[in-house]
């Protein structure tokens, strides 16, 4: 299980060190990909494998299959740390997430999900009224 919050930098040449527990439950190998909500995903092999299988499975016919195909695929890479601990961002993700000097790395269950600092920042500061409706969809989803 991926738990826990790091605040990190990107270097000069867009690296960024990923935290030992990460490393460990990632795995050598790892996919980095566009995420949802303004932030890049990455999966260690078997949940990326996982994820694979039932992308395979959904019919190339209809619009939502290529586009949610095109979206976590195309601009995906499968990554590994270096002697340091760091992983190089690709460009073309550290632009589409809006990523500059300082991230945040946060475990979410079945990945780690990179943030700008910013953005993760914004993201946290729910209103009052936003905390209802979460709350409230809790509560649909029985938890």
């Amino acid at each position: 299980m991926l738990m826990g919050e790091y605040a990190h930098t990107i270097d000069a040449k867009g690296r960024v060190i990923l935290p030992a527990d990460f490393r460990a439950e990632l795995g050598e190998h790892f996919f980095i990909v566009k995420g949802l909500d303004q932030c890049l995903y990455i999966y260690g092999e078997n949940e990326w494998s996982s994820f694979v299988q039932k992308v395979r499975q959904l019919p190339d016919t209809k619009p939502e299959t290529r586009r949610l195909v095109r979206h976590f695929f195309s601009s995906g890479r499968e990554l590994e740390c270096d002697r340091q601990g760091r992983f190089l961002v690709p460009g073309n993700l550290r632009s589409y997430a809006g990523l500059g000097k300082d991230v945040v790395l946060a475990g979410a269950l079945k990945r780690v999900e990179v943030w700008s600092k910013e953005e993760w920042e914004r993201y946290n500061a729910m209103e009052d009224e936003d905390r209802e409706k979460f709350t409230a969809s809790m509560a649909e989803l029985g938890i």
